[in-house]
Parts: C-alpha cells; structure tokens; sequence
C-alpha cells in the first residue's frame, strides 16, 4: 500500500484553530470518526494521551506524529492537520508544531502502525518535503507531496541496501569527550575505532573536542546502530539516542576497556535510552551515576569551557611583557602601545573566566535557563568587576570571591533553575514558552545577586584570600613538599579527577595573583604535568626493546605532548603496566614539581607548557625547562629500572 493512500483527503484540514494538544487530539479523533474509521472517540483519544505521557510525539521541526491503537479503528489510517500559528507539543526543540499527521491503527496491528510510522518519517526527514507541506494550499496537494516523497524514500532505502555488503552486520556508534577536549577524546576514539576493527564490525566514532565536533553522527547513522557507546566525562548531545540501547562510561573505559565496550555493544546488551521530553538532555546517566561524578562532570564542563579563554588572556598579558614588565602603563617610561593592547585584552580574556567557569556548570545542570543565571553569578565573583569603589560596593561590602565563589555560582545557578521549573510546574502549557525566556532569567538572576551578595561572596572571598595568604606563608623548605604532591598528583591519573584538582587549584591561584606576578603552584602543576610524556619519550630513546613495538612510535611523539603541556600521552603506557608506569611518573614529576618550587618558578598562565616559556609566562624560562628535563630523565630512569625488573621477573 501507497503511504498516500492511508490519508483520508476529506478530512485534511490545512488551517487548524485549536490551541493546545489534547484540543487537536480530540477534534482531529471527531473528524476521524465522522469519515466513519472510528466509533469510539474518547477512548482512541484516551490512547493517544497515554502515548504521549511516555514521551512526547513532537519530534521537531514543526512536526508531531501522535500515534495509537484502538479496537474500534477500522483501518489503518493517517488524519493530517496544519496550524499555521503552531501548537504547544514539548518538542525535543521545543518549538510549536505545525503539521500533525495523526496515525490510527486497529488494535493488534503493531506492524502495520509501526511501517506507517517509520515510512512517514522518512518522509518528513527531507527539508525540501516539509517546506512543500507548509506551503500547500489543498488536501490534494498534500497527498501529491506525500506521494512524490515517498518515492524518493523508497529509492533511498533500495540504494542503502544495495550498498551494504552485509545488512545484518553489527553498526557500532560512538562518542568520546573530555573535560579539556583535547586528548583523552581522540585517544579514546582510535581505540575504540582499533577495537571495532578487531571485532570484525563497522564504528563510526564522533569526538567532541576543544574544536568542535568532529565526525558528527548523521541521523542515518543513529537510525542505523546496532548500540551507542558513549565514552565523555563531560556533557554531550544525548536526545539524538531516544530509543537506542546506549552504554554510559568514562572516557576513560573508552581508552583502557575499548575491547569490553565494542563487545558488549555487539552483543546487545546496554540498556534502551529515554531522553526527558520537556528538555534537551544531555550527556549523564543520572539514575546511574552516584551524586560526586555528577558534580564532577558539571564542574569539568564548565573548566573546559573556560580554559581557552585563561590561556589566551595568560599569555597576552605575559606578550605584553616583551617591552617591559610596565610596558602597559601609561605613566611608565617603558610605556609602548602595542603593549598596552596585547595588556587590554588579556585582561578582558582573564575577564571572563570566571563568568564563563560559573555560566557553563549552571548550563551543564540546568541547560540554556542555568548559562544566563551562571554568568551573572560569575559576574558577581569576578574580582575585575567589582574592584570598583561604587557607592552600591561600599555599602553592600560585595567583596569579591575570586574563582571558588564562581564554582558556588555555577552550582547555585542550577539548583536555582531546578527550584523555579518545580515551582512553576503548575502553570498550563500554553506558557511554557514563557518560562525560559521571561521567568527564568529575571527571577534567578535576582535570586542569584540576593544570594552571592548576601550570603556566599564574603565566605568565599575569604577562604580564598586566606588560601594565597597561608600558601606564601609557606617557608621554602615545606613549599618543596607542595611542589612534590601538586606536581605528582598530576601524573597519577593524568587527566582524571586527580589530575584536575591539581590543575584547577593551580589555576585558581593564577588567577587570583596580580597581573605579572603568577604562581609559584601553577608553574610546579604544570612542570608536573609536562613531565610523564617526556619520561615515556627518554625512555624508549634510550632503551629502545623498553616498550612493546606497537607502542615505540606513538612512544617517540610524546617528546611534543610533554613539551604541550598535554600529559595524557603517557596514558596508554601507563595503562599496560600500572603498577610499574604509574609510580615511576608520579615520583619523578613530584621532584620537577618541588624543583621548581624551591626555584621560586613562577607562571603567569595556566597553560601553553613550552611555547609559554617563550613568551615571558614564566619567570625563570631556562631554569624550567632544565627542571623539566631533569624531572623527566629521572623518569625514564625509574621507568627502566621498574619495567626491567618486571621483565627479569616475568622470565
């Protein structure tokens, strides 16, 4: 049967005057039953609203496919209708629909329902189609467009299985993401691409990087997937998935257990996705996930957001240096224009890290609503902004609370939002709309400058003045001791939660130093973190049967990681030998990281490892680098000594 046959032209009705969805449920359902398909309206309608209680069957783009059974359909049939206003549906992009196809099927026909389902999305996925269904002026032209593009359907399907080799084959999705977005992403990709190789099975792997997406999964593709492997320690596109059996990790299982991963997709066995319905949800399995990852997956997401904006800032200002370190004052003698811009907009980039750091973890718990109320608890903790002696500042004391009053605000953004959309849950449907674009913002941005203002900024402002007092308090001699345990957390998950805590601590402190000064933290965090690649890199030049021959070229190119500043290059050695890698990189980053600090190294950007020596983001540029390859040759040797002895051992 034709998909144009099962509309019922009489009853097309191309100018709908209902207003909500169980109006035009209803009236579609009469008009059914004055054809003579149905004698039972109120429990066909019944039927729909039960469908659309499970999730809703606005599937965007102005379209909305409401479907049921009912034992009083006749037949098989498809009851069409246009708003040209637009109908409330809780769409996953949450815009009105305009073109409702209702679906009737007799009770027990779940075939026959399903392919009049699946034939007419395939239909509605063409732009083209939808632009000629909201244009038509008559039903005939309605079933004429249907027609012609269900043709083209047919001919796309005919061609898609013409071209696959083997139809029952296993097609594995997946998508990989981390916090930074730079290289446990794309290592978790080639290994899950290696593993579906070994498997036998096609994998198609989108990467979520600090530089956008890459390899986007199409709407075929998900159409298509045996299972979806999702591999992200941040938030991700999830209601693309609706329906298909996923499987939730770390990204890192995405690099240390591809093998497990690929087989249990293959096999089946992941459980089946359901995207809210009243939202955009993104990547985290809430039901699955204990309270501590899922805040640390907020937090990641807004530290990955923010780090390219304290790395350019960083090294502007630290540019700007060049002609003197008061080469942008312009009462200084050294005083030089160009200077003064490289000066001007490190310092606006600096500017908005913390509103970004706070608008993005809002953005992470809440979506859009939390971003608007993020940024502005950002704005209220940013020492740039409200170092101004205005007369609201003076007697409102909102003294500034630096980088861990932004975590708060970012945390408090979302929990905001969440309060007010329970609150306003009783409000009918018809103002939705109203909610993220009117309610949401005023009243938590309100709601978020009562409650920095008032009750977190001077806690936090505080702890963090108190943090950089008792820090350069410090005699030298218990300051190596912190350079040791801030530089070896770096290498013992390298990029993992460890990692991140000493990154970000080291990066709150940057930030809170005076422009030019730095931290003594930072630059022992990030010698720490350049260390293991290099040690990986030394080791296999020096002992070249050290590492198994796969390894030996990919161990060769850590010499660049390390010299980037990007430690998760050491991950796949450390991952065959734990017990052995692991140490041997923590003790010898310790050291550069204490070397560094008895030095009194400085940094004056978080991030850029070799290039920042280069342009004056580091205080003693020769000196670091000598403390790196010092803490970096003392890793190789431990790690020759440590796998030497594991193979002694073994033979």
């Amino acid at each position: 049967m034709q998909l144009s046959e099962l509309f019922i032209k009489d009853i097309i009705d191309l100018d709908l005057h209902t207003k909500t969805k169980n109006d035009t449920l209803q009236y579609l359902a009469t008009r059914f039953a004055e054809t003579g398909g149905l004698s039972d309206v109120e429990g066909y309608v019944a039927n729909l609203q039960q469908r659309e209680l499970q999730s809703s069957t606005g599937v965007g783009d102005n379209i909305a496919i409401p479907h049921a059974q009912h034992e009083s359909i006749q037949k098989a049939s498809i009851i069409f209708g246009r708003s040209q206003e637009g109908i409330e549906w809780a769409s996953f992009d949450n815009q009105p629909a305009k073109l409702i196809f209702m679906i009737a099927a007799p009770e027990g026909s779940g075939a026959e329902h399903l392919k009049a389902l699946a034939r007419l999305s395939k239909v509605l996925m063409n732009e083209q189609a939808r632009e000629l269904l909201l244009q038509s002026e008559t039903p005939e032209e309605i079933i004429a467009i249907i027609q012609q593009y269900d043709k083209v359907a047919k001919e796309e399907i005919l061609e898609e299985n013409v071209s696959k080799e083997d139809e029952h084959k296993p097609y594995i999705l997946a998508v990989t993401a981390c916090p930074t977005g730079i290289a446990h992403t794309f290592m978790a990709a080639e290994k899950l691409e290696q593993a579906g190789k070994a498997a036998g099975v096609a994998i198609k792997v989108e990467t979520n990087g600090q530089g956008g997406i890459g390899n986007k999964l199409s709407a075929k593709d998900i159409k298509q997937a045996t299972a979806i492997i999702v591999a992200a320690d941040k938030n991700v596109e999830m209601a693309r998935f609706n329906g298909k059996p996923v499987i939730i990790t770390k990204v890192s299982d995405g690099i240390h257990k591809a093998d497990e991963l690929v087989a249990q997709a293959i096999k089946g066995q992941a459980p089946i996705y359901k995207a809210d319905d009243t939202r955009e949800v993104l990547g985290q399995d809430i039901s699955q996930e204990s309270l501590g990852r899922r805040a640390y997956k907020h937090l990641m997401n807004g530290i990955s957001h923010m780090l390219p904006f304290v790395v350019a800032g960083g090294i502007l200002i630290a540019l700007s240096f060049f002609w003197g370190i008061e080469s942008f004052n312009p009462d200084h003698p050294s005083y030089n224009i160009i200077a003064h811009t490289l000066f001007t907009l490190g310092k606006l980039s600096m500017a908005m890290m913390l509103p970004v750091l706070a608008g993005f973890i809002g953005h992470s718990i809440a979506d859009r609503p939390g971003l608007v109320v993020g940024f502005m608890g950002g704005i209220l903790a940013d020492p740039s902004v409200l170092s101004g002696s205005t007369d609201l500042v003076k007697a409102l004391d909102m003294r500034p609370s630096g980088f861990l009053g932004a975590l708060v605000a970012g945390f408090l953004a979302g929990g905001i939002i969440i309060v007010l959309r329970k609150v306003f849950s009783v409000l009918p449907k018809s103002l939705e709309g109203l909610k993220p674009i009117f309610l949401f913002p005023i009243l938590g941005t309100l709601l978020m400058g009562v409650l920095m203002i008032l009750v977190f900024n001077a806690p936090m402002a505080m702890i963090t003045t108190s943090l950089i007092e008792f820090i350069n308090s410090i005699p030298t001699e218990w300051k190596v001791v912190v350079g040791f345990i801030v530089g070896g957390m770096m290498a013992i998950d390298m990029g993992g939660p460890i990692n991140k805590a000493a990154y970000a601590t080291g990066t709150a402190l940057v930030t809170a130093a005076a422009s030019g000064v730095g931290s003594d933290v930072m630059a022992a965090v990030m010698v720490g973190g350049m260390v293991p690649p290099m040690a990986i890199f030394l080791s296999a030049l020096i002992k070249s049967d050290l590492w198994p021959e796969s390894q030996r070229d990919s161990a060769l190119v850590n010499c660049v990681m390390g010299a980037a500043f990007i430690t998760e290059g050491a991950i796949p050695f450390a991952a065959s030998n734990p017990l052995r890698v692991i140490p041997a990189l923590a003790i010898s980053s310790g050291v550069a990281g204490a070397l560094s600090m008895l030095f009194g190294i400085r940094s004056v950007v978080p991030h850029g490892g070799l290039f920042a020596t280069m342009v004056n983001g580091i205080s003693n540029a020769p000196l670091y680098i000598l403390v790196w390859l010092i803490g970096s040759f003392i890793g190789a040797g431990l790690l020759i000594a440590f796998m030497g002895f594991s193979k002694r051992k073994a033979n």
